[in-house]
């Protein structure tokens, strides 16, 4: 609770949280929250992680289908992103995300005890989603992972320019990398330019610091790979240049889970569910299909 006569919290934007529903994290930052309710009781819960320098609002098609089947999706946006309080695209720890996420999850089964809980996460937010999955095995019925943050890109990270960002990193943690190239995200040319236009983005250069948690989170996902069992969809472009394609086949490949699938898109960028019509449709309902064939049926009384 805020001291009486303190200025309320607002957002990075100026609105006050008050206004916006959020959550406070374990570090007393507040989050900015997104709730798609069913009409009627909802059949599971969707977690949805997005992924760096965006925010949770991009993903309103997607949490609107899981919503018309009577699914109840919902997001935040991660510290330092979109209208969520922290340092812009920057993180002490990438284990801060997967915390949060945790807790919004927590929040949320406490609210609607018993539902399934499924996990959707895209790029960074496919990081996040594989590492919040591993913490509790037991607790998620399944996590979709829409070209996800597997592996760093083995052309930008070579063992030289890994030698040098370490370096870096100690002598200028805030050195600009340089921005996201916003033409690689999707080959519809509106969708990257929405993109562009959208001020809840962060068009800003990426940090050294911060790819350092980027290659930390990875290094962690390939020593957790084979010990993963939890069902999980994996979506990827093959002409993704922003998250290698690698890193899902890897996954693939030596998950130990039964229950797993792999579906390429060919010449597809990033973000699939933002690419061509074709690709964003089919991506659509391989996400809705997949998590409503591991809802177990309602038996009626």
């Amino acid at each position: 609770m805020p001291e009486p006569g303190a200025a309320p919290r607002r957002s990075p934007q100026g609105v006050p949280y008050s206004d916006l529903p959020h959550l406070v994290n374990a570090d007393g930052l507040h989050l900015f929250c997104r709730y798609w309710q069913p009409a009627g009781p909802p059949r599971a819960l969707v977690y949805i992680a997005h992924g760096a320098g965006e925010h949770c609002g991009p993903y309103d098609e997607m949490a609107q289908r899981l919503k018309e089947l009577s699914m109840l999706a919902f997001a935040h946006d991660h510290v330092g992103h979109g209208q969520s309080e922290g340092e812009r695209m920057n993180i002490k720890d990438f284990q801060v995300y997967i915390r949060d996420s945790l807790q919004h999850v927590d929040l949320m089964k406490s609210r609607h005890p018993g539902l399934p809980v499924f996990i959707v996460g895209h790029s960074m937010g496919g990081a996040i989603s594989i590492l919040t999955a591993c913490e509790r095995p037991s607790e998620f019925s399944g996590v979709v992972l829409i070209a996800p943050m597997v592996q760093m890109n083995p052309e930008s990270a070579t063992p030289f320019k890994v030698f040098m960002a370490k370096v870096l990193n100690h002598m200028v943690p805030c050195l600009s990398l340089g921005p996201i190239d916003s033409k690689w995200i999707s080959r519809d040319m509106k969708q990257v330019e929405a993109y562009d236009a959208d001020e809840l983005n962060f068009h800003g250069g990426m940090r050294v610091s911060f790819a350092m948690q980027l290659m930390g989170a990875a290094a962690r996902i390939e020593r957790e790979i084979p010990s993963i069992s939890w069902p999980f969809l994996l979506l990827h472009g093959d002409a993704d240049k922003l998250c290698d394609i690698r890193g899902s086949k890897l996954m693939y490949e030596n998950a130990a889970s039964s229950d797993k699938k792999f579906k390429v898109f060919e010449g597809a960028y990033h973000a699939l569910h933002h690419d061509l019509p074709e690709v964003s449709e089919s991506t659509l309902k391989e996400v809705t299909g997949w998590i409503t064939d591991r809802i177990p049926a309602v038996t009626s009384p």
